[in-house]
């Protein structure tokens, strides 16, 4: 992908992010705790994993 589409996706996402907050908190941060919850459930998943074979 051309760098020039990524600057703008990538500043187009950051945009979309300070707008989302700015105007839905409560949805922002729910939506952040979900995603806090995903990597918490894949690193305590990771870690039984590497603890199972440690056993």
């Amino acid at each position: 992908m051309p760098v020039l589409v990524k600057k703008i996706l990538l500043w187009g996402s950051v945009a979309f992010l300070i707008y989302f907050m700015a105007f839905r908190p409560e949805g922002a941060a729910e939506m952040f705790k979900a995603i806090g919850a995903g990597l918490m459930a894949m690193a305590q998943g990771l870690g039984d994993f590497l603890t199972s074979l440690m056993t």
